[in-house]
């Protein structure tokens, strides 16, 4: 592939480990959208280079989502390579949301233009992959290529649930984005699922305990 080792001195601490241990191509992933009651779970493999530096990166939760737009486009010039993988809401159903965020992953690690020698992965899942991998709980806060990962999966969704509440305004997409909000449960009462509610959460089907 005839990566050339960068250096160090821009990387987090976890990718400056890595390249002294020898890995060259790292790739960062993180998802998006496990928690909602709506719409697809996303998830986006990044890999960043120590001499293409994002400014403002960190955690997508900790970016407001102005900062976060502003971030998300640095890193689509800046980055390396990024992949973005999709799993919709039937196929959650079909499944579980872990095996859902499991394939997600595995679909962005697919789009990647190269094979990474190592992935860091958000969480403590690893994937059925053949590289090394390394887990990373709260990896978004302490791993810049899961941070960008974050960003890019984040920003993603919600502008494909923006995209939904379009077709579907009475639900509120655009606002709470799926997730489990007292709003979105009350417009769930009155109106039911609508064709892109995940049927298989709690809470989803009216009258359904949660």
């Amino acid at each position: 592939m005839g990566h050339h080792r960068l250096p160090l001195a821009l990387f987090l601490p976890l990718e400056a480990e890595a390249q002294a241990s020898g890995y060259c191509c790292i790739a960062g992933l993180d998802e998006a959208g496990r928690g909602p009651l709506a719409g697809p779970v996303v998830a986006a493999a990044v890999i960043l280079s120590a001499d293409r530096p994002i400014p403002g990166l960190r955690d997508s939760k900790r970016l407001s989502p102005q900062q976060r737009y502003t971030v998300y486009r640095v890193i689509l010039q800046q980055a390396v390579a990024w992949g973005i993988g999709i799993v919709s809401h039937v196929q959650i159903d079909q499944h579980d949301v872990l095996w859902a965020t499991k394939e997600a992953m595995v679909r962005a690690v697919r789009q990647l233009p190269w094979v990474p020698d190592l992935l860091f992965i958000d969480g403590t899942v690893s994937l059925p992959l053949p590289m090394a991998q390394r887990t990373v709980v709260r990896g978004d806060a302490c791993c810049a290529s899961i941070a960008a990962a974050s960003v890019l999966a984040k920003v993603i969704r919600d502008r494909l649930m923006v995209a939904y509440a379009t077709r579907y305004p009475e639900y509120g997409f655009d606002k709470h984005k799926g997730y489990p909000t007292r709003e979105h449960y009350a417009c769930l009462q009155k109106y039911g699922p609508c064709a892109i509610h995940r049927r298989s959460f709690r809470g989803v089907v009216p009258n359904e305990a949660r």
